[in-house]
């Protein structure tokens, strides 16, 4: 599933390519793909321009003239922007026909993707229960202190836990408890204040990383209009089968339903 880093490559790559475009016209071919009534959301749509690009989590935020379109990508969803020639695989869902002639194709193997248009003055800050930004100053060593208390759940699943932090999946959650040298399975009462500063300063380490190289690119995702990730380059654990750090074999074990990828020797219990 696209993460924050993800999400973050193609909201500024949709950002350069089709910003203050207008949507002229929109073919729905997957009517599941929205919430709520799919007439509505087209009515609302056209004649809007593409004017603001930003994110909340992992949900891309598109302001348009009056009204926000929310889309979550969820496992495998993507945006192309194509000439309206160009053939369509069944795996396009809603194609958005744009002023300069070109179309913003949404595609969708698993159907899982959700958009929906939302009013212009929508409280973001509490939406959907997200909690903070990893980057934002309420990320901090003390919240998590705060939020962990009387919770007995594995760290891992803390930090997958969108209304603790948000935007962080499954690889990333990996890449940060490697680097704090936790392992993913540890009990969040077990940690210490020196465990909290260490999240907070290698969350936004990663994720900084990650969004300047791109993103990660695991098994079909791809950004954006050909943009490829190459933060799994850097990747010390997820995926991996030999750690890179000492080169012991990494171990999964799964947490949460997750596969959780560590190291037995840098990740000491």
């Amino acid at each position: 599933m696209p993460e924050l880093p993800e999400v973050e490559t193609v909201v500024r790559t949709l950002e350069h390519q089709i910003q203050n475009q207008k949507i002229k016209a929109i073919e729905l071919f997957w009517p599941k793909v929205i919430e709520g009534d799919p007439k509505v959301f087209q009515r609302k749509l056209i004649g809007q321009r593409f004017q603001t690009f930003s994110r909340r989590g992992k949900y891309l935020l598109f302001g348009m003239d009056d009204c926000v379109l929310v889309v979550h990508l969820r496992m495998e969803g993507k945006f192309f922007l194509q000439m309206p020639t160009a053939p369509r695989n069944k795996h396009i869902h809603i194609c958005f026909l744009l002023s300069n002639g070109l179309e913003l194709r949404y595609q969708d193997t698993r159907k899982f993707g959700r958009m929906q248009v939302v009013p212009k003055d929508t409280d973001f800050a509490h939406f959907h229960d997200l909690g903070p930004e990893p980057f934002s100053d309420a990320f901090t060593a003390e919240y998590i202190h705060q939020y962990r208390k009387g919770k007995r759940l594995p760290v891992k699943s803390l930090l997958l836990d969108q209304s603790f932090v948000a935007g962080i999946g499954n690889i990333y959650a990996d890449e940060i408890l490697a680097a704090c040298h936790i392992r993913p399975g540890r009990s969040c009462a077990r940690l210490t204040r020196k465990n909290e500063e260490d999240i907070v300063e290698e969350t936004r380490r990663i994720l900084k990383a990650a969004i300047a190289a791109g993103g990660t690119t695991i098994r079909s995702y791809t950004s954006s209009l050909g943009v490829t990730g190459r933060f799994q380059l850097s990747c010390i654990v997820h995926g991996l089968k030999v750690c890179p750090q000492c080169g012991s074999e990494i171990k999964v074990k799964w947490i949460g339903g997750r596969s959780s990828y560590y190291c037995p020797q840098c990740q000491k219990v």
